[in-house]
């Protein structure tokens, strides 16, 4: 056999049954390298910039208004980047274009010196940086599609990330000084760009074609929608404790570091839970995992509510693993049962809306009065009595689809 015919027969073992490449070893490790990085500086806009912009002295409630961009401009820029990707059949070039445009935003916000001008970087900055945490979804999703492979094995390399950035840039800071906080990001993102470049692209189903009609069909399905409704409902609970916990700890006289370690030990706790599921996640079905993961969102905000003490805050944040972990790997899971693989970016995309930025502004609005109004235990309370509605009306769903009712 000449070394030509090992080279044919070498790549025919890597197509399937559909006549599509599989990924390599390599395309996969590169891809969750990058999942890697890129939360890596999502761990520092979320955990360091308040801290950053409140050392520059701006107010908190400048601070605050900064941190409300973000879902108002994800709303926008989600959609039309996942348009985008999908119209082209790209997510490789967006995440160059997204990246390049992040890198820009950050070099100037290290200049920035009126509130005006920050107001008007962080808009940018949120508008390349929102919508690239769907499209890694999107790319994970096409990339495992007939592997084998499951999400939740890839999708614990952001969690590493996040969380190793948590803690290891948190001790950095610490000793170099806050200020260094756009240095480290501006490395990360550039880090996350070079790996980026080794992207393998891939797109959806080679016979569907981008059409607005069939993506209105898809999306005004009343299924799509009921879920969407659904996903709002328990993602408002599930934004409120990311938007609020560092206030509550705060309230409760916890230093820098628990307030770290708290976003730490969440971050970690994913991890076996994403490795469970990516082996056994497949024995169940969807809906009743989403009604647990609900009834253990309600659990563990009942049981923040009760405590007074910032450490036992930090254990608690243990059960996101069963709360957020079953919920993000299913919800991911299920809508690739609702979208074709043609729009998968767009659904992906819509998915995030809903979750990150629909629920963000609803979080903060109704969060902040309740906090305001009753405080923090109060509005903990409203979170699990949320995540309990939405635990309900999986399940209710799960029954009349499974007695062939038609859902909402």
């Amino acid at each position: 056999m000449t070394s030509d015919d090992q080279h044919r027969q070498a790549h025919s073992q890597l197509l399937n049954k559909h006549g599509e490449q599989l990924p390599s070893s390599r395309d996969e490790t590169i891809l969750k390298m990058f999942s890697f990085t890129f939360y890596m500086t999502m761990a520092l806009t979320v955990s360091f910039f308040p801290l950053y912009f409140d050392s520059k002295g701006y107010t908190k409630i400048q601070i605050g208004a900064l941190y409300s961009i973000g879902p108002l401009m994800g709303i926008f820029a989600n959609l039309f980047w996942g348009l985008l990707s999908d119209k082209y059949q790209t997510i490789k070039k967006l995440f160059l274009l997204l990246l390049t445009g992040q890198l820009i935003t950050m070099f100037l916000l290290t200049g920035a010196d009126t509130i005006a001008v920050l107001y008007a970087l962080m808009t940018f900055f949120y508008f390349f940086q929102t919508p690239v945490n769907p499209l890694i979804d999107s790319l994970t999703m096409l990339t495992i599609r007939h592997s084998g492979k499951s999400y939740a094995s890839f999708r614990v390399w952001g969690s590493l990330g996040f969380a190793f950035s948590a803690l290891a840039f948190g001790m950095l800071l610490r000793s170099i000084g806050i200020e260094y906080t756009m240095t480290l990001c501006i490395g990360t993102i550039t880090l996350t760009l070079i790996i980026g470049m080794l992207l393998k692209d891939r797109t959806g189903s080679s016979t569907g074609k981008m059409s607005f009609t069939g993506f209105g069909q898809v999306i005004g399905s009343p299924r799509f929608l009921w879920f969407l409704l659904l996903i709002l409902i328990l993602s408002i609970a599930h934004r409120m404790n990311d938007g609020f916990l560092t206030l509550y700890l705060r309230e409760l006289g916890a230093s820098d570091s628990i307030v770290g370690w708290a976003w730490t030990v969440s971050a970690l706790s994913e991890i076996p839970v994403f490795i469970w599921l990516s082996r056994n996640g497949h024995r169940y079905k969807e809906l009743p995992l989403l009604m647990i993961a609900g009834l253990v969102y309600t659990v563990r905000f009942s049981l923040v509510s009760l405590v007074n003490e910032p450490e036992w805050i930090v254990l608690l944040q243990t059960m996101h693993s069963f709360s957020f972990g079953i919920f993000l790997f299913t919800a991911l899971r299920y809508i690739q049962q609702l979208i074709p693989d043609h729009f998968r970016a767009t659904g992906q995309a819509i998915f995030a809306i809903v979750w990150s930025c629909c629920a963000g502004l609803a979080s903060g609005i109704l969060g902040g009065w309740i906090f305001d109004a009753w405080g923090p235990h109060v509005m903990y309370r409203f979170a699990a009595l949320s995540s309990l509605i939405a635990s309900f009306f999986f399940l209710i769903t799960h029954w009349m689809q499974k007695e062939g009712t038609p859902s909402k």
